[in-house]
């Protein structure tokens, strides 16, 4: 009877330890989620850096960087570092990656109301970065709620 009331203590303890391990799994789901969504956001930003990067080397089709206004090339140059910067600390999942990336989505949206010109502005691309700005904060917020 001892090592049958033994075996039980056992077995309670790795049920207790099964359930803390499936406590933790769920605790971690919302992390991994963000995670996830970071570094796809981060291979995103990457593509629309080195587009603006093409622009100023005059790769692709286009008049070239330099016949340009002064505004455009100084927008153009100011994506071409801050998508490159942000998508490095999105891939890196750092909080400064999510505030860059957010200042740049910020800036393309400000951007694309108030001077068109300088960035594209098709409706479609200002709803995805108003969606996946939204997305973003909805994870970050669930993620921060687990913790």
């Amino acid at each position: 009877m001892g090592v049958r009331s033994f075996r039980g203590a056992a077995d309670l303890s790795e049920d207790g330890d099964r359930l803390l391990a499936a406590e933790q799994t769920k605790h971690l789901r919302w992390n991994l989620v963000l995670v996830w969504f970071m570094r796809i956001a981060a291979l995103i930003w990457v593509a629309k850096g080195l587009l603006a990067w093409a622009a100023i080397l005059g790769i692709g089709a286009g008049p070239s960087f330099e016949a340009r206004s002064s505004g455009y090339q100084a927008t153009t140059i100011y994506f071409a570092v801050m998508d490159i910067v942000a998508a490095i600390g999105l891939w890196l999942t750092s909080t400064w990656g999510g505030v860059l990336w957010l200042l740049a989505v910020m800036s393309h949206l400000i951007l694309a109301v108030f001077f068109p010109r300088f960035v594209s502005n098709g409706a479609l691309l200002i709803g995805l970065l108003i969606i996946s700005t939204m997305i973003y904060l909805t994870i970050s917020w669930l993620a921060a709620i687990e913790e």
